[in-house]
Order: structure tokens, then sequence, then C-alpha cells
């Protein structure tokens, strides 16, 4: 499996082909053959019908589940009436990710973050990078334990101020990364939620004040793009994106461009005037470089061209800070002021930040307020 940043989430190698790195000895993960029971916990967002049946609320899909059956994400099963998560601290892969990686480009710029990942997914994109985990059964990929207090006691053993829950989709294992970010608020800790957004209004509003940050996958501006290439839905995914701007946490938007699917330019226009309008201009929009992946081997990679086309489309419709992503290297990487163009964070790959704010924040030229997160005690 190639390891690269192609798409919403970089790809992930399952733990034991990718540790935390040489200089971590997170002891739990030597942890085998756990008993899959040790997983288990009662499902937080569900109603229970006539004749045992359950029906989910967690996600859009509202899925209604006979005795002894799961849901569409795989991870969650009806026992006798009873909706338990099957992935509460299964963790399948581990991982000391700069937060760029996530990409989160306003929320301290340069830090770690350890992120994690359970196995499952609530929709199937044709191009996900990561589906090896993502499109299987927890009892088919290989996991390890590791619940909030061990993930939390070595993030600040080690001083990694941020964990993530990324690289499948966290709203699937939403009671374990609950669990994890009322963890992390009491130690000091940052949890930042990297998300498909497909997720109903309720959960997501008891989850909000407990995260730092959250990075939505805005697929496509189309109906007919999610039915057709992530058996979702859009509309989803955009009140929870309005949702999540209500609530005033920062967020940032990321789009991976398929060439001739979601790349027209009155598609990107519609799209990048609903979020200056609705969310405003300050958030960051990252249209990132598709590589082929998964079902979608007959498409080429992105053209930059199109990249830039795109970049500028949605700087005419008023958004501030708009990046070009998967392409190293490329200007539209770095952050410059949107008052007076001044170079503000300089970006050389995922391991090089060069932060010029000030302390406040502020642009050292203008002296203009740069939207974000930069100093750990805004969060």
């Amino acid at each position: 499996m190639k390891l690269g940043l192609c798409g919403a989430a970089s790809a992930v190698f399952p733990f034991e082909s990718a540790s935390a790195g040489d200089d971590f000895d997170f002891s739990f993960k030597k942890q085998e053959s756990a008993d899959p029971e040790l997983f288990v916990k009662e499902a937080r967002f569900y109603q229970k019908l006539e004749d045992g049946k359950v029906e989910c609320r967690l996600c859009p899909r509202s899925c209604r589940i006979i005795d002894k059956e799961r849901g569409f994400c795989g991870v969650r099963e009806n026992r006798s009436g009873t909706y338990v998560t099957m992935v509460y601290g299964r963790a399948c892969a581990l991982h000391d990710d700069p937060i760029e990686k996530k990409p989160l480009y306003h929320f301290l710029p340069g830090t770690r973050s350890l992120s994690l990942a359970t196995p499952g997914c609530n929709v199937e994109c044709k191009f996900c990078q990561n589906w090896q985990i993502s499109q299987f059964r927890p009892e088919q990929v290989d996991c390890f334990p590791a619940f909030p207090k061990d993930l939390v006691q070595s993030a600040v053993r080690y001083k990694i101020p941020s964990i993530a829950f990324t690289y499948t989709e966290p709203v699937i294992f939403y009671e374990y990364m609950f669990d994890c970010a009322v963890a992390c608020r009491a130690a000091g800790v940052h949890s930042v939620m990297i998300s498909n957004g497909y997720i109903q209004k309720e959960p997501m509003e008891a989850l909000v004040p407990h995260l730092s940050a959250v990075k939505i996958d805005l697929k496509a501006f189309t109906e007919t793009f999610y039915r057709d290439f992530c058996r979702g839905e859009l509309k989803p995914v955009l009140d929870t994106l309005e949702l999540v701007h209500r609530m005033g946490k920062w967020f940032e938007i990321v789009v991976l461009i398929l060439p001739t699917q979601n790349d027209g330019e009155k598609e990107i226009r519609d799209m990048c005037s609903w979020v200056a309008d609705r969310l405003g201009p300050d958030v960051p929009m990252h249209f990132t470089r598709f590589y082929p992946s998964y079902k979608i081997q007959n498409l080429p990679a992105t053209p930059v061209t199109t990249l830039e086309r795109i970049h500028d489309i949605a700087g005419q419709c008023g958004i501030h800070y708009a990046y070009v992503g998967n392409v190293p290297g490329h200007k539209w990487n770095h952050t410059f002021c949107h008052h007076c163009r001044e170079l503000v964070i300089r970006r050389s790959g995922l391991y090089g930040v060069e932060v010029r704010l000030k302390s406040d924040g502020t642009c050292p030229s203008c002296g203009t307020r740069i939207p974000g997160v930069w100093n750990p005690a805004e969060a």
C-alpha cells in the first residue's frame, strides 16, 4: 500500500506497518488478541422499535436494524434490542502526524497530532485512499486496544498538543471519539475531528463543545456526485458545516478534485459562493489533487492547472484562504495575509513550517488579524 497525501485524509498503513515512530513507546499497542467484547459499548444515539428492532440516530442513514444485524457502517450491531458499537477503543491505525497532514493550516501550525482510527465508514467513496480499513468490518482488520486514557496519557507524556480522529470516519466511532475528546479537554490536550460531516444534528451538537477544531470533506456540490460516487447525500454535510459555524468552532474544508467529475466552473463557483455567503470568507478551503485509487482507476491525476484555476475562482467568489493541496512545493501551499498579501506562513512539505505571524496572530506587515487558532490557549 502506497503512503500518500491523496484526498481528505492521507493514506495510512495499518498499525503493524506504521507505528508512531521510534521515539514513541505506546505500550498499550503491544496488547494482542484482545477479546472483541472488550470493545463493545452501548451506542449513544438510537431508538428502540417494536419487535426488537432499533433505529440508529447517529448519521443521516437512520438505519433500521433487526436483532443480530448491523448498520451500514458495519461497526454497530443490534443485540436483542440494545444497539452497541463494536469499536470502542478498537484502533486499527495510530500515528504521530504533523497537523498539516489533516490538513489543518490555521490550527496550531507546525505542531504534531496523535492520529487514530477504527475500521469502518458511513459512506463508500469510490476514490477512498484508506479503503483497506474504512470499507471493512472490524473483525476483518488487525486492531489493538487504545482506550481514551491510554491515548491522553501518551499525548501528555510526549507533549503532543492534540489528538486527531481521522483516516476512516470518526462519526462511526462516535462514543470512542466523544470520550477521548472529554478526557483530552480535562488534560489540556486538544482534539480535532477529521470527518465527512455525515452526521445528524443532535450528536454533532453534543460533540462540538469538546472539540478544538473540525475539518470537513466537502466531496462536491451536487447531490448526483454524492449519490454516484459516495453513496451519500450533500445536504446533511452542508447542514453540519452550518452547525459548526453557528457554534463558533474553528473549521476548515477540503475538496478533493476529480477530473471531469466535480471540477466544472459553475459547480465550483456555486460551492465557493455558498461557503462565502453562509460560512464566511475566512473559512480555509483546500482544493486537493486526486490520484487514482480504490474503484476509480480510470481517471488521471488532477492537472495542477485545474487546481490553480479553481484556486482563482475561489478568490473571485470571496474566499480569503484557498489552498492547492497534494502538490508539494506549490505557491498556494503557503498562507498569505488576505489584506496585504504578505507571506505569513511558509510550508515546505508537511514538516517544514515557518510561522511569521506575530504572537497575537496578526500579520507582521499590516497588523491584520489572520483567522485561525495560533495559540493553544485559544482553542
